[in-house]
This record gives C-alpha cells, structure tokens and sequence, in this order.
C-alpha cells in the first residue's frame, strides 16, 4: 500500500515552501483552543454557512490542533508515522496538503482497524487514522463544534465542554429521586460501525454550508480500513478513533434528543448510552417500543434488544454506575462490572 506521505506527493500541486501558518514553535508556546460560552454566542450565521474551510485552515486554529494531537500521542496509522515524527514532515509537506485541501483533492488514507478486549468479554473495533489525518480531522471539529455546540441538548453529555458522565449519572439520580423510578435503557448495535453516511450527511448539512468542507467531511467517513494489510472500502460508519467521531456520533443523535424533549421525557444521553425515565414499567415499555420505531425507521439504526430493557435502575448499569437505597436514601455505587475490572487492574500493578 501506498504511505499518505507518498499519496500527498503525488497529487498534481506545485511545489511550495513550509508555510508561517505552521512554523515550528515550542509546544508551551501553542495555545488550546477553547469552546467558551461567549465563543459559541458569537458565530454569525455567516460563519456557519461560508468560509469555513479557511478557519479551519487558519493558522491559529492549525496550531491548537497540532498540539492537541501531539498531547494526545496515540498510536500510528496505516502510513507507519508516529506523532512525534508530525511536525518534521508538516515542514516538508504542508504546502502540498494545504493546497489539496484547498482544491479539494485532499483523500485521507484509510484508518487502521485494530481490535481491543471489552469490559463485557467481548471485542470492539477500533479504527486510527494516521497522524496528518488525526491533526486535520481535529482542526475540522475545533471549528464546527461550536456552531453545533449551541443547539445540542442539555441532556446529552458525552465529548461536549465542561460536561462528563458524572453529570448525566447525577441527573439520572434527580429523576429516580423525583418519582421516575423505571429506565428505558437503550443500546444501539455497533453505533459508530452503522451509522449511515447520508443520514448523517444530511445532518450536517443543516448547519454547513462550506461544501468543500462538507466534501473533507464525506471524503474521512468514505475514507476505507485497513485490516491485515488489506485495504476495505467503508459505506457506513465513523470511525471511534478519529476526532472527528465524536462530534459526528452528537450531530446524528441530536435527532433523537430532540424527539425525546419534544415528547417531554426524562433522559439522559452519553454518545450512545441513553437513558429515558419513566413512572411506571407500562410506560417504560411502551416507550421503548415507540423509540426503537424511531431509531431504526428515522435514523436507520439499530437497536440491540439483547442488550436494552425497561427495568429498576438499581439493576442496570449506565456509564459504569448503578443505583442502590440505603435507609430510604437513593445513593450511587460503582456497577459490578466496574468494580471487578478495576480490582482487576489493582491486582495488575500490586503484588
């Protein structure tokens, strides 16, 4: 297979020099990019439309992105580079990249799919995009998530700013605590491995305007695996490695949000974790089944029915916790789960 250093050779682009947008800088020297309030409450409808690909582009937002990627370190994808080896050949190639994701011919090379062991036994899929691809899908998600930061629901808490699974666990108490005593616990099956890609697409179009940022976009979703050294086309899915996966998994599922809340429901929502609460198992039941319709008929994803159930809170986990009464009072524990595999972890680094 070809490396995406040599890919990006190859494109038809006049040879140019390392631009100042990039210039090597001390690491302490690169500040973050931040998510503020005030920031989100000043994109204009302007930029949410237009122009957004040279503010992705722009070298301040280059910069935060280079840093987040290289804080991050992480594995090396297809192309072999590791992260710290980014900035050496951004001095080379940048100008070559640059203009292709100008021109819009920039192709990210395929992610590299990994497996890793899961809590439950079992094993998920992992794609990692190369470190170019992992800097620029960030710059990409520095840029759009404000714009889509604003709309996002309340009761979704997952890859958002200043928000955790610890708060959508406290709101979940609340609910149980006011009377909301059952769960609708929804699973969707291999979320970010079937999540369509004109769906998704669609989405976010709403907000996007940029088509040349809509076609970077389409070009990472499309951009295939890597398996044993064998390259596979991608037709659905996001990869979960990618930075860009996460903003992805919120723009899809604000959909859901935002039915729940026009419903009026109790919710609380991690990427794909979600959890409805309702006041009686009757209810619960046929929520899940109005919900399952709209998931798999509005959204085209599916629900594992092994894994959801309208049952007690007390026996179900979400986000690693689970609920218990002591003396009337409603208190939060560790699921049983978590418990094992964190003594498993001690028993790991202890003798």
């Amino acid at each position: 297979m070809v490396s995406s250093r040599d890919e990006h050779r190859k494109q038809n682009i006049p040879i140019g020099s390392y631009p100042e947008g990039l210039a090597v800088q001390p690491q302490s020297s690169l500040g973050a990019q931040s998510t503020s309030s005030a920031q989100i409450n000043t994109i204009s409808c302007e930029k949410e439309s237009y122009q957004l690909l040279e503010e992705i582009l722009s070298k301040d937002n280059l910069k935060a992105a280079l840093k987040k990627v290289e804080e991050n370190r992480g594995a090396a994808g297809s192309d072999g580079m590791k992260v710290e080896d980014l900035r050496e050949y951004l001095k080379q190639e940048w100008a070559h990249i640059r203009q292709a994701l100008s021109d819009g011919t920039y192709k990210p090379s395929p992610v590299l799919r990994v497996v890793i062991p899961k809590a439950d036994g079992g094993k998920r899929p992992l794609g990692i995009p190369t470190a170019l691809d992992r800097m620029i899908a960030q710059a990409i998600a520095q840029v759009l998530s404000p714009i889509f930061e604003a709309s996002f629901s309340n009761h979704s808490h997952g890859f958002r700013p200043n928000r955790s699974a610890h708060d959508a666990v406290l709101n979940a108490k609340r609910h149980i605590e006011d009377g909301y005593s059952w769960v609708v616990d929804i699973d969707i099956e291999s979320f970010f491995d079937k999540v369509n890609h004109d769906m998704l697409m669609s989405r976010v179009a709403r907000k996007i305007k940029d088509k040349r940022v809509l076609r970077l976009i389409r070009h990472y979703l499309s951009s295939g695996v890597m398996a044993n050294g064998v390259v596979m086309t991608a037709q659905e899915g996001t990869p979960q490695g990618s930075p860009l996966s996460p903003l992805l998994a919120n723009i899809m599922l604000d959909d859901l949000d935002k039915e729940l809340e026009r419903r009026g429901h109790r919710f609380e929502r991690y990427a794909d974790d979600c959890n409805i609460y309702v006041r009686s198992e009757r209810a619960g039941r046929r929520v899940y089944a109005s919900i399952k319709a709209f998931l798999e008929e509005k959204l085209k994803l599916k629900v594992n029915e092994d894994k959801s159930a309208v049952d007690r809170p007390q026996r179900r986990k979400f986000l690693g916790f689970s609920f218990y009464t002591r003396e009337g009072k409603l208190c939060i524990r560790l699921a049983d789960s978590t418990r094992k595999r964190q003594k498993d972890k001690i028993r790991k680094i202890t003798k």
